[in-house]
C-alpha cells in the first residue's frame, strides 16, 4: 500500500457520473482512469468506483482532501486500494450490487430507493394484496340487484340511473 496509486471510493449516489468524479478528483492530481462500480446483473452504477492516479502522492493528497466531502448530496468515503484488477468493478452482493445495500432498511433515493431487503418486503406485500383482491374482483350473481334495491330510485339531481 506504500506505492499504490489507486483509491477505492464508496457511498456514491447511483446517479453520480464519471464527469462529476473527474471534476472532483482531478483537483488532487492528474487522473489515469476512473473505473465505475457496476451491478453484476444490470451493468448500472452501484455506488462505488476506483480512481487511479499516476503517482502515489496524488492518491494520498486526494484521500486527505476529498475523503468525507459531499458529492450528489452524499458523504463519500475514500481509501487506498491495492490496485484494480478486472472483475472488481462488479458489485459483490447477491443482487449484483453492493452488499451494504442489501441490508439497508431506510429509503435512499440516491441509492436507488429502498434497500434490497425492504424492496423484497414491499414486493411480497404487493403480491399478497393482489392475491387478496383477485378473489373479489368479480361481482357474484345477484349481488348487483341487491345493490340497486338498496339505493332506491334514481334521484333527479343525479340525472338518471346509477
Amino acid at each position: 500500500m506504500t506505492k499504490t496509486t489507486t483509491l477505492y471510493v464508496g457511498n456514491l449516489s447511483f446517479y453520480t457520473t464519471e464527469e462529476q468524479l473527474y471534476e472532483l478528483f482531478s483537483k488532487a492530481g492528474e487522473i489515469k482512469r476512473i473505473i465505475m462500480g457496476l451491478s453484476r446483473n444490470t451493468k448500472t452504477p452501484c455506488g462505488f468506483c476506483f480512481v487511479e492516479y499516476y503517482t502515489h502522492e496524488n492518491a494520498l493528497e486526494c484521500m486527505k482532501y476529498v475523503n468525507g466531502t459531499k458529492l450528489d448530496e452524499r458523504i463519500i468515503r475514500t481509501d487506498l486500494d491495492p490496485g484494480f484488477k478486472e472483475g472488481r468493478q462488479f458489485g459483490r452482493g447477491r443482487s449484483g450490487g453492493q452488499v451494504r445495500d442489501e441490508y439497508r432498511q431506510e429509503y435512499d433515493e440516491a441509492r436507488g430507493g429502498w434497500g434490497h431487503m425492504r424492496a423484497k418486503q414491499e414486493e411480497e406485500r404487493k403480491r399478497q394484496q393482489e392475491e387478496s383482491y383477485e378473489a373479489i374482483a368479480t361481482v357474484p350473481a345477484g349481488a348487483e340487484l341487491q345493490i340497486n334495491s338498496r339505493l332506491g330510485p334514481a334521484s333527479p339531481s343525479h340525472g338518471g340511473s346509477y
